[in-house]
């Protein structure tokens, strides 16, 4: 059976079923700024200050501080970003400090270009456990020992907008970036950048399973020209997704606002439209429309 489908956005969660356009509805009035898919729950981040899980999205702890941006589940809890570039953790009913990475090497080097303090835009979880943590612009942290230590990987000034990992094999990373795509196969202790067959470098947005990445692309930090396109893991040049899409969007298909599961595919736009392909990107339908601009697309 085909998963559930699950779309963050401005006005709450939409939920469809499987094979199915029809929804079910949830947090109505709230942002959805990150969702993750755990072994036994699924978790929301709501208006960047509550995690919250279960049937009814029940509230399980707050988030004390700057919003939190994004998140992730691992093998044994549940990790958030925040602005400002802090983690924290799940430790019973509160989200706890990471205090291990407010001593990442480098982090006096992260800056924005509007002159804010960095954020982290995304987090992600090898098959090994391995974590990352997409600093925006920041680079990439990794930790291989839960969180106890951090090493930086990418360079900083590649402009890292989203990382993910691949879900079975580890120490295969990947990065959506304004320098392109990135990819390591030895987890992140090196990268190889390649943009053949993209019309513009600048990309949001990157997911993978099986042998397949997708990832957005435009022309740059407003959006224009942007479009989905994708190619084989272990080889070839990005192809552009055309067949039931629009010719450009105008708005970037943002960071955690892409997902593929097996041949399932499905990104949301800042329009509030969602688009789904069943066959691996060679054929999309409009799945929905006027849900308020997209946060996060996942498969659960």
């Amino acid at each position: 059976m085909e998963p559930r489908l699950l779309v963050g956005t401005v006005n709450g969660l939409a939920a469809f079923d499987p094979g199915s356009a029809s929804r079910r509805d949830a947090l109505g009035g709230h942002e959805i700024t990150g969702i993750a898919v755990g072994a036994r729950r699924t978790w929301a981040i709501v208006d960047g200050k509550t995690l919250r899980t279960g049937d009814d999205w029940s509230a399980v702890a707050r988030v004390d501080g700057p919003p939190a941006t994004c998140l992730v589940a691992t093998a044994s809890d549940v990790v958030a970003g925040t602005e400002a570039a802090h983690l924290l953790r799940l430790g019973g009913d509160r989200l706890e400090p990471v205090t291990s990475f407010e001593a990442v090497p480098g982090r006096d080097t992260w800056y924005t270009p509007w002159g804010d303090p960095a954020d982290v835009r995304s987090i992600a979880v090898g098959a090994d456990g391995a974590l990352y943590v997409n600093v925006h612009v920041g680079g990439v942290a990794r930790s291989r020992d839960g969180g106890g230590s951090w090493t930086p990987t990418v360079d900083v000034e590649a402009d890292v907008h989203q990382v993910v990992a691949h879900p079975t094999r580890a120490g295969v990373v990947l990065v959506a970036s304004a320098a392109g795509f990135g990819l390591s196969r030895d987890g992140a202790d090196s990268w190889v950048f390649t943009n053949d067959g993209l019309h513009a470098h600048y990309l949001r947005a990157v997911a993978v399973a099986d042998d397949l990445v997708f990832v957005s692309a435009a022309t740059g930090f407003r959006g224009k020209r942007a479009a989905i396109y994708r190619k084989p893991l272990d080889g070839g040049a990005f192809a552009r997704c055309q067949t039931g899409l629009p010719k450009w969007f105008d708005g970037n298909i943002d960071t955690a606002c892409l997902a593929v599961a097996g041949r399932l595919v499905a990104f949301g736009t800042e329009d509030g439209c969602l688009y789904v392909s069943h066959d691996a990107g060679d054929t999309w339908a409009l799945h929905a429309k006027d849900l308020g601009a997209v946060r996060a697309v996942v498969f659960a």
